[in-house]
């Protein structure tokens, strides 16, 4: 067989791999686009929903009837494409997460496959578990900052101006004064929601934290003890993500930080599990006998062991 030929055949298992990707892409493709095309026909309800914690807000601070406004003719109409897009993925994730697994499991082994399907199922689990969160406790809490500083200050303007309360709240955020002028809160729906597709967003992907120590944890690119031992750079990291992804309240940025560093304490308690799972394993193959060996242990990782030659 000539050289030609030996080409031709090795190329073809790399053509039926490009040609069976093409076919998963296009299936979630098709997917993500049916999810946005059914979340868009009920694209009100869902804005509703999203903006409900602002909504509550605005009613304990005194406005029985919340109003938000759009200042531009195409606004409303992308605000419902990008919640539509936001919300297909999240309904098609189980099939792009399916049509992903279909793809890989061929070429795992079948402990790599048990190890895998977990995680693939405990990720849009974390990821609905953050972002009911972010919309449930967060979103609330930060909204009341906001709306709750501003309505703070505009009383405080009109007693500094009046010398008095009498006059000075009216039952909304609006201020009334015979000096300076009134303030009102007068909100965009696109505004509003993206700080709430923000935080959820954000605290549905810190949630996957364990999930992604816990794979480099079985594949051993991270160990409990290093984790432990960079501890002190986690908390500088988290801290800074909280400051980028949060709104400028320290409340907000403290919680996503507690919620966070539990997530790495976690993780790390995780990371722990699967390295005695491992031992274990190893111990019942014979390839150490000593629990201390860690020596031993770690040639049979890094592949320096003859026995596995």
């Amino acid at each position: 067989m000539s050289h030609a030929d030996d080409i031709e055949d090795s190329s073809a298992p790399l053509i039926e791999h490009l040609a069976e990707l093409r076919t998963r892409l296009i299936r979630a493709v098709l997917a993500f686009v049916v999810g946005m095309v059914f979340c868009f026909s009920f694209g009100s309800a869902i804005l509703d929903f999203l903006l409900v914690p602002i909504e509550q807000t605005m009613r304990d601070l005194g406005n029985p009837n919340p109003v938000m406004q759009y200042t531009a003719p195409q606004e409303y109409f992308f605000t419902l494409v990008r919640i539509s897009m936001v919300g297909g993925l999240a309904i098609s994730f189980p099939v792009i997460a399916y049509q992903l697994w279909r793809f890989v499991a061929p070429g795992l082994y079948r402990n790599e496959k048990s190890a895998f399907l977990p995680f693939l199922i405990a990720s849009p689990a974390l990821f609905m578990l953050g972002a009911s969160f972010a919309h449930y406790v967060v979103v609330p809490m930060a909204m009341s900052f906001f709306l709750g500083f501003a309505d703070a200050a505009s009383i405080l303007s009109a007693i500094v101006q009046d010398g008095t309360l009498e006059g000075a709240i009216d039952g909304t955020t609006l201020v009334e004064s015979s000096k300076g002028i009134d303030i009102v809160f007068q909100g965009k729906v696109n505004e509003s929601l993206d700080i709430t597709l923000r935080m959820i967003v954000a605290f549905g992907l810190c949630f996957q934290l364990p999930v992604l120590l816990t794979l480099m944890g079985k594949a051993g690119l991270v160990t409990a003890e290093g984790l432990g031992n960079v501890r002190k750079y986690a908390v500088v990291g988290i801290l800074v993500v909280a400051a980028l992804v949060t709104p400028p309240d320290v409340v907000t940025q403290l919680i996503l930080f507690v919620v966070v560093f539990g997530l790495y304490e976690i993780s790390i308690w995780l990371v722990r599990g699967v390295e005695r799972r491992r031992d274990q394993r190893l111990r019942e193959e014979g390839y150490f006998d000593d629990e201390e060996d860690e020596e031993g242990l770690d040639d049979i990782l890094n592949g320096n062991d003859e026995d596995l030659k």
